[in-house]
């Protein structure tokens, strides 16, 4: 898990339950992306919450979460 810390002490990361957030301080925990299917089963993971793409199509779900994951990593936790 991977934790960025500006320079005034606030906290982002991509939620896990590795360790407990709430001993940071207070938190705001707010969708990164939304990982769907659509209506012909593929999945696509929106990351327009935060300003990002819509990855896919992706055959199976758990594909559509590491593209959201790597996405996340490299755009939104730099």
């Amino acid at each position: 898990m991977e934790l960025l810390i500006d320079r005034w002490g606030a906290v982002r990361c991509v939620y896990a339950e590795a360790i407990d957030l709430s001993r940071l301080g207070d938190l705001t925990i707010r969708r990164a992306s939304h990982v769907e299917p659509d209506e012909r089963g593929q999945w696509w993971a929106d990351l327009s919450p935060v300003g990002g793409p819509l990855l896919g199509p992706f055959d199976r779900r758990g594909a559509a979460l590491a593209a959201e994951e790597r996405w996340l990593d490299s755009h939104w936790l730099i």
